[in-house]
């Protein structure tokens, strides 16, 4: 690599246009960039003159906040007004893994339904639901935690409404 023909200044402009461009990249990184685009320059000259022109790595946007005051639950009045399900999994001395589908009443603390297996399609959670919403006349939407992914097609297939609530 040639040396750079570019005065301080040039080099000053370039560094800054880079930083500017690559907000997260620190002095190491924009001087990796400098070099691929054919700049023949020092790492400690690129370090002096990134310190000395007050760059510096922006920080990461914050977590967003929720907006308004959060709301708790309703308390369930009667029996089988709401149930909660979920899903547990865990693994077997072999290695094979199983999952535990569990449907609790809410007010009573009943655990309707333990459907444990190695596969748990969503036809078959569906069929389960539908099974227990039937033998205790459920009308009322379930509430389920919004991290599985298998509670969308549980949603389209049952016959029993389904309200998410965030785990």
């Amino acid at each position: 690599m040639k040396r750079s023909r570019f005065t301080e200044e040039q080099i000053i402009g370039i560094l800054r246009a880079l930083a500017q461009e690559r907000r997260r990249f620190g002095y190491r990184r924009l001087h990796v960039l400098l070099r691929r685009e054919g700049h023949a320059i020092n790492r400690k000259r690129v370090q002096r003159i990134y310190r000395e022109e007050r760059l510096t790595v922006r920080p990461r946007g914050g977590r967003k906040r929720a907006m308004g005051r959060r709301r708790p639950l309703d308390l369930p009045l009667v029996a089988n007004q709401r149930w909660s399900l979920d899903f547990v999994s865990d693994q077997m001395t072999d290695g094979r893994r199983f999952r535990i589908l569990t449907v609790i009443d809410n007010f009573t603390r009943e655990c309707l339904a333990l459907v444990a297996d190695t596969s748990l399609s969503g036809a078959r959670v569906a069929r389960e639901l539908d099974a227990v919403c039937q033998s205790a006349s459920k009308r009322d939407p379930l509430s389920a935690c919004n991290r599985d992914p298998l509670l969308g097609f549980v949603m389209d297939v049952t016959s029993a409404p389904l309200a998410r609530v965030g785990a």
